[in-house]
């Protein structure tokens, strides 16, 4: 992997990409100040949407508008069907993965998986073990992690498939770019994505047996960070958006409280974790889930999306060995890469890793949202030292990775226009077919310099365009 930065709009000789002229143009058309003017009023229709997220722990309330950038990401139609067919392959083999780690495990008897990476793991669940899923599917709804090196190839960086969040800004961005610049979506050929709660509710109706199964989405409710996008998804699909209480478990089958009577439940998006969602099977304690769920879905009698126990394989001491899944179960190469990784359970590994601290991103295998993890150019030597004595405590809990050129894209901050790093999650929905919309969620890091683009950490979004080419 190379060092240099890729620039997505502009070449090396700072020439404008074909796919960025159009906008390019438009850009240079319009005054700055309009600019700013139509940023602001974005940010105004966003707070009267109430399209915002929860940052815990914030002491100045908790509602968080999520910084949307004006300056879309633009990838050409013939890039974006490589990255569309990588991630289709990627997702078809960790739900092969799935599938096997709770039925026969020949990955793991094969060698090429060491079973206590799995079998120990803390999203391994015992209660999936034999259970057979209609057509096989774990992860309905995927998440993929691209960020592309100063290579200009893209590599994955982590793989989200317990309750991958972001679709509804996704969709929200490009409704806000349509309504404030109309006239660049006349002037070029850019793939729709609005059709996506439409694929959605397709693949979770795909999911069940059924002919026309009942559809809910479970929210832990309205304290949760994503709660904006429960309530949107459900929307969008048409179907009840219920919390734990709202539903109840008779016969081993599952109904949803209603004004008309009790009505059968037959699929749940949810979006709580797997220790809340059954308090007499996982967390005793959890006020969010229903008691005797987990019975109901082991009886065939409901569908899950995603399925329990799938946060074994996006677990980031897994993460290593997709690209062995792909060759394990499809017979194919891997079309996208991983980034390189350091295992610091293996003591080799560890080693090479204290002695680059300054140089490496070190990150929990458990840990999400840009918790957890120390980026070494960044930090303080303070910060490398404290971090150093977490590895030795607990060295199989973390994994280490190169410090990436993450590409950058022209971003409109307080300073006018200037390049920010940024990444993409597209979403893969499995169900009779894999499939994606084209684009995804293109992440922002907005400070200066920075590589953390999560939104937890001050990152925005920006509209993601395949545009025909």
């Amino acid at each position: 992997m190379t060092r240099a930065f890729y620039d997505e709009m502009y070449d090396a000789g700072q020439l404008c990409r074909p796919h960025y002229q159009a906008f390019a143009d438009w850009l240079k058309a319009i005054p700055e100040e309009q600019l700013a003017q139509r940023r602001h009023e974005a940010d105004l229709l966003f707070h009267r949407a109430g399209i915002t997220f929860t940052l815990y722990g914030d002491e100045q309330g908790t509602e968080r508008l999520i910084p949307f950038d004006i300056i879309p990401r633009s990838i050409p139609a013939s890039e974006w069907r490589v990255v569309e067919q990588g991630c289709i392959q990627r997702v078809q083999a960790l739900n092969l993965f799935l599938d096997d780690l709770y039925h026969e495990q020949r990955i793991l008897k094969a060698g090429i998986v060491p079973p206590e990476q799995v079998l120990t793991n803390d999203g391994y669940q015992l209660a999936m073990q034999g259970l057979t899923l209609h057509r096989g599917i774990y992860a309905h709804i995927a998440g993929i992690d691209l960020v592309r090196d100063g290579d200009g190839a893209y590599y994955v960086l982590e793989d989200n498939l317990r309750t991958p969040s972001g679709v509804s800004y996704m969709l929200e961005d490009r409704k806000m770019m349509m309504r404030l610049f109309p006239e660049l979506f006349a002037a070029q050929r850019i793939a729709p994505i609005d059709h996506y709660p439409n694929l959605l509710l397709a693949t979770l109706k795909e999911s069940s047996p059924l002919d026309n199964p009942c559809v809910v989405v479970l929210t832990p409710g309205r304290f949760n960070s994503a709660y904006f996008e429960h309530a949107f998804l459900a929307r969008e699909m048409g179907v009840e958006l219920v919390e734990g209480a709202d539903l109840f478990v008779r016969n081993e089958r599952v109904y949803m409280r209603t004004t008309a009577g009790p009505q059968r439940v037959d699929v749940i998006y949810r979006r709580l974790d797997d220790a809340f969602l059954d308090p007499l099977a996982f967390h005793p304690d959890s006020m969010l889930g229903v008691p005797g769920l987990l019975a109901a879905y082991r009886a065939g009698n409901l569908v899950l999306a995603n399925a329990i126990g799938t946060g074994v394989a996006d677990d980031k001491s897994i993460y290593p060995y997709v690209g062995d899944m792909v060759r394990f179960y499809l017979d194919e190469e891997p079309i996208l890469r991983n980034v390189p990784t350091w295992q610091c359970r293996k003591p080799e590994e560890l080693s090479h890793v204290l002695a680059h601290l300054p140089e490496l991103v070190v990150k929990e295998t458990q840990g999400s949202g840009g918790y957890g993890m120390l980026v070494g150019p960044a930090a303080t030597q303070a910060q490398i030292e404290a971090f150093r004595d977490r590895l030795k405590a607990n060295p199989a809990a973390y994994i280490a990775q190169p410090t990436l050129s993450l590409s950058t894209c022209p971003t409109f901050v307080e300073s006018g226009i200037a390049p920010r790093h940024i990444d993409l999650r597209p979403f893969v929905l499995s169900g009779k077919q894999t499939r994606l919309v084209p684009g995804g969620l293109t992440r922002v890091a907005l400070r200066e310099g920075s590589l953390v683009v999560n939104s937890s950490q001050g990152g925005g979004t920006k509209d993601t365009w395949v545009v025909e080419d």
